[in-house]
């Protein structure tokens, strides 16, 4: 929503320039304020040790619902304001309507993170849980026309996203050895990243093909779908 008040008065130069030095002061702060960690022991870890446990179940499942997760993310971030845009709406009110995707997310994950830590939630279901609400998010923002399916594809992604990822996370951090946590979390970051970039690509290419972005849209529920009952079904 600030965006969008940037991008009135001041264009897309201003926004940028505004993300810019508010980068910079938060890289300032992180370096400040952030306490150095000394490593852990290690054990010696061979290639094949290594694509062994990137290949097991613990990493793939919770991998892919954050790469599927953030894949939602950045397809409502940047296709949102589109479908806002083709329903005659301004960019204040498409800002606003990722402003509502984000805060959703961001007040959801403590208490998901919280239930799960409490055994109130378990891995699998949870995770496909998430992923099943962020499918029926962009359904919604694919058929359900006006203000009222982009204000209920808003809510729908945020909270999807933010019941998945806390949990992928912790499935991640449980079940990765100490000494090895920062080579899973960067790996699964991998993962993370491909969902970021190839989510607006497939949903794009989609829409590209069909003529339509609700097909794009759509085409990515299908695959939050597929993925949901897979990581449920599994033993967590």
């Amino acid at each position: 929503m600030l965006g969008g008040v940037l991008i009135t008065f001041g264009g897309y130069p201003l926004l940028f320039a505004v993300l810019g030095v508010l980068a910079l002061a938060v890289a300032g702060w992180a370096a400040i304020v952030v306490p150095a960690v000394p490593p852990l022991p290690r054990v010696r870890q061979t290639v094949v040790d290594l694509a062994r446990r990137l290949t097991a179940g613990s990493f793939v499942r919770p991998t892919a619902v954050l790469g599927g997760a953030t894949a939602a993310l950045a397809v409502g971030v940047g296709f949102l304001p589109v479908v806002g845009t083709a329903d005659g709406l301004g960019p204040l009110a498409t800002g606003a309507a990722v402003s509502l995707l984000a805060a959703t997310a961001a007040l959801v994950q403590p208490p998901a993170g919280r239930a799960r830590d409490a055994g109130r939630i378990a891995d699998g279901p949870g995770m496909a849980a998430g992923l099943a609400v962020t499918a029926a998010g962009l359904v919604a923002a694919a058929l359900v026309p006006g203000v009222a399916g982009l204000l209920v594809a808003a809510v729908l992604v945020g909270a999807g996203t933010g019941l998945a990822t806390p949990i992928a996370f912790a499935h991640l951090a449980a079940t990765s050895p100490p000494e090895r946590l920062g080579q899973t979390m960067g790996s699964a970051e991998v993962g993370r990243e491909l969902g970021d970039a190839g989510g607006p690509l497939l949903v794009g290419a989609l829409a590209a093909a069909a003529g339509t972005l609700a097909f794009g849209l759509l085409g990515l529920a299908a695959v939050l779908a597929v993925i949901a009952p897979l990581v449920a079904l599994r033993r967590s």
